[in-house]
């Protein structure tokens, strides 16, 4: 649920959560710098899923603190 919360929190002109969604993707897919600091925490390639090392990182890039995603 919270990843709801954040993709709407980094893209409100979105029309609705799964075009967010799209975003959120798109942007991770695009930048090359986050890629490879996902790809070293990646066991399962073919995961749809974030791990919570991963997801500390996307919120890094995105430079979210621990504590503003907490209170989403």
């Amino acid at each position: 649920m919270k990843d709801r919360r954040l993709t709407i929190k980094l893209y409100p002109q979105s029309s609705n959560i799964n075009a967010a969604m799209q975003l959120l993707r798109k942007e991770i897919k695009l930048s090359v710098e986050l890629n490879n600091r996902l790809d070293l925490l990646t066991r399962n390639k073919r995961a749809h899923y974030y791990t919570h090392k991963q997801l500390e990182v996307i919120l890094e890039y995105f430079c979210i603190s621990q504590k503003e995603f907490e209170l989403l």
